[in-house]
């Protein structure tokens, strides 16, 4: 009957920065660029340790295969959901992620659509989302010649920004942008166009992944038409930014609570992942009390049916597994 609150692990990347530490107070490894945070990831390339509890020290990893029950029982393999916070003090290769199908093919992992919450952009702050091209052969043409103003289409954001971006999409966070990120469990990135930039540590350009990302871009680019489903409670409000069938891996939503307590359950899934973005507060289950600060990430397993949260003021991102 104990949530699962769960250490973070952090990714040097060329385009990071510092302000993983500077907003979230996380006390980062000595070095200059940390771009990710893998804050709840069952994935090899960066597992998450139990904090608290009878299983601190366990990985994610290890308890979806040794305590299924917390999970509802699943037929799935691995765990299927991967929340980061990225970093992008500069801005990300242009890049496109296959669906399950062509990854587990080809890379022997899942595929991964994902999803944005944009937790601060700067002034002026656009992502790359989407392209231009309506067939196969002009897709072809505009990669071959290099020809990326025409080929890619900018989207301008803000702060309180919610994108979906599913399987097939080209895109890539730019300069500027802090955002919450929500996930299938894959690592696969294809990269499109990386800005002709050198990494300072191997002198040399990064490797581009030009074929498979042909193979894989869907054209032409639809994007998601979203609504939004606020439901307000006092002062506060959940707000649900994506759910099946539009995404069929996960469902998201935004808690924002001032003042009051919010009782809870899972709402499509067997278990439920929060992330604290904002603010400070604190989680009851049954007669236990757990403070909830800014940078924490914690799991609600399936054992749990009813819990509540309050705060003066807090701001979480909350997810579930809807699909494998």
């Amino acid at each position: 009957m104990e949530p699962l609150f769960l250490r973070p692990v952090f990714q040097e990347k060329i385009w990071g920065g510092t302000q993983l530490a500077k907003r979230f107070g996380y006390s980062l490894p000595p070095r200059p660029k940390i771009g990710e945070c893998w804050a709840i990831s069952a994935h090899p390339h960066g597992l998450s340790y139990v904090q608290n509890g009878f299983f601190q020290g366990q990985s994610l990893a290890q308890l979806w295969q040794q305590a299924p029950e917390f999970f509802g029982y699943p037929t799935a393999k691995v765990f299927p959901l991967l929340t980061k916070i990225l970093d992008a003090e500069d801005s990300l290769s242009v890049q496109v992620h296959p669906d399950n199908a062509y990854a587990m093919q080809h890379e022997g992992e899942l595929g991964k659509t994902e999803c944005w919450y944009i937790i601060d952009a700067q002034p002026n702050s656009y992502l790359i989302y989407g392209h231009s091209a309506q067939t196969l052969q002009q897709l072809n043409d505009l990669i071959d010649s290099g020809d990326w103003q025409h080929l890619l289409t900018k989207k301008p954001v803000k702060t309180g920004d919610f994108i979906f971006v599913p399987s097939g999409s080209v895109h890539a966070l730019n300069r500027g942008i802090i955002a919450l990120e929500t996930q299938q469990s894959s690592d696969t990135t294809y990269r499109l166009y990386d800005y002709d930039r050198v990494d300072a540590k191997t002198g040399q350009k990064r490797a581009l992944h030009l074929q498979q990302a042909k193979e894989t871009i869907t054209v032409p680019f639809v994007a998601p038409q979203l609504t939004f489903d606020t439901q307000q409670i006092g002062h506060s409000r959940i707000i649900n930014y994506v759910k099946p069938p539009i995404s069929p891996y996960f469902a998201v939503w935004g808690l924002e609570i001032h003042g009051d307590q919010l009782a809870l359950t899972h709402q499509i899934g067997a278990y439920t992942l929060y992330s604290v973005i904002e603010g400070s507060g604190q989680l009851r289950i049954g007669d236990q009390t757990y403070p909830l600060r800014l940078g924490d990430h914690f799991i609600i397993p399936a054992t749990i049916k009813n819990w509540q949260i309050q705060a003066s003021s807090l701001h979480l991102i909350a997810s579930e597994a809807t699909g494998e």
